[in-house]
């Protein structure tokens, strides 16, 4: 099949690796000019992630580039250690830079597949046999089958499922993510800082650097997702007067150059296909933080793809099954991340309190990182993967 891909960030490049290596003709547009690096950190836990990955041929690149993250230390205002959020809670089993995750699968697709950089689908005509597409460049093209892998704003979406609101359930949570210059001597460690509805966490990152997540709980919050600068200072006025090392943390805000900046928002769709036309990954069932959504987006990638395989050529049967198997693995993820705002961004003294006696309690318990890696992996184990013959890369 010719087949062309939306979005080159980790859902688009993870079934560009599993199609082409199945034989199939594939494109892969994204409107960024160039290759996206930096970010926050992403994990992968549980036997269905770990499996996918060295089925793709991707887990001893990405164990290469692991972060071997320890604790995340909960400090007060004045930096002293009140509590500790064991590692298996943010770091899962595999934790990598999301940037980290998108070179090594853009490396083990860029020779086999064509990336149209700077570019976007404008327009979609589909009818029995194929879909037209307009660009915004101006080229056209015709393709077998549309995948949607552009993200919670996802284009491909609003031109095939419409702009309904109803598609989108925001969490409440907003954040900012940066990297910085290293001030807090952090080495595989981080810190986390908190004041009702407002959270700060610091962690280590590649040479020395340390990436910042800046989130706060704020329902209903409007923004527009192009406009950088504003992001900013929504950032900086929510932050305004907040105690230990915010004022630091700021100013480094204001010259980053990966600024990004997002709400918390889960995807809710009756279908994930129409036609020739399917979404994948946080376009089409977004969990939110704790969601799993980078494993979901590879996972997913995998089962797509196999699906497409054993169809033979029949996208209705292929993209049926693929939400099948799928949509009862994210609906679980996505019942997981919804319960995420009041573990990030408790809302008040006497939660953050209680957060922090429950993980410094978990101390003095004897089984703790048994049960912790338990329900840490939990829900991520939710699918039984079927055995696809994806074949080796040559």
């Amino acid at each position: 099949m010719d087949i062309l891909i939306s979005g080159a960030s980790v859902a688009g490049p993870a079934l560009a690796l599993c199609l082409q290596r199945y034989g199939h003709d594939v494109t892969v547009v994204e409107k960024a000019p160039a290759l996206r690096g930096g970010g926050y950190a992403v994990d992968f836990r549980g036997p269905v992630h770990l499996r996918t990955l060295a089925r793709m041929g991707l887990r001893d690149a990405l164990e290469a580039r692991a972060t071997h993250m320890g604790d995340i230390a909960i400090v007060d205002g004045t930096g002293a250690r009140v509590a500790a959020l064991p590692a298996a809670v943010f770091s899962g089993d595999l934790e990598v830079l999301r940037g980290d995750l998108a070179e090594v699968l853009y490396g083990a697709t860029r020779d086999r597949v064509r990336y149209r950089f700077g570019d976007q689908i404008t327009a979609i005509e589909q009818d029995e046999h194929g879909v037209e597409v307009a660009f915004g460049g101006g080229a056209a093209g015709r393709f077998d089958l549309v995948v949607g892998c552009d993200g919670v704003h996802s284009g491909v979406r609003r031109l095939v499922f419409g702009d309904d609101p109803a598609h989108r359930r925001p969490l409440g949570v907003y954040g900012g993510v940066f990297t910085m210059p290293g001030t807090m001597g952090l080495r595989r460690s981080g810190v986390m800082y908190n004041e009702p509805g407002r959270a700060i966490t610091v962690t280590s990152a590649h040479g020395g650097d340390q990436i910042v997540s800046m989130s706060f709980y704020e329902p209903g919050l409007e923004f527009d997702h192009r406009d950088v600068d504003q992001q900013r200072r929504i950032v900086a006025e929510r932050f305004a007067g907040a105690g230990w090392r915010t004022a630091e943390l700021l100013e480094a805000m204001e010259r980053a150059e990966d600024f990004w900046f997002d709400s918390t928002t889960q995807i809710h769709l009756d279908r994930w296909s129409r036609g020739r036309v399917v979404l994948l990954g946080d376009a089409g069932y977004a969990g939110g933080p704790g969601g799993n959504g980078t494993g979901l987006a590879v996972v997913g990638a995998h089962v797509l793809a196999g699906e497409l395989d054993r169809a033979r050529g029949e996208h209705r049967v292929a993209l049926g099954r693929y939400e099948e198997l799928m949509r009862p693995y994210a609906a679980t993820c996505q019942r997981q991340g919804g319960g995420s705002p009041d573990f990030l961004v408790p809302t008040s003294w006497k939660k953050i309190a209680q957060r922090n006696r429950f993980f410094k309690t978990l101390r003095y318990v004897p089984v703790a990182p048994r049960l912790i890696r338990h329900f840490a992996t939990k829900t991520a184990t939710a699918l039984d993967l079927p055995e696809y013959d994806l074949p080796a890369l040559v």
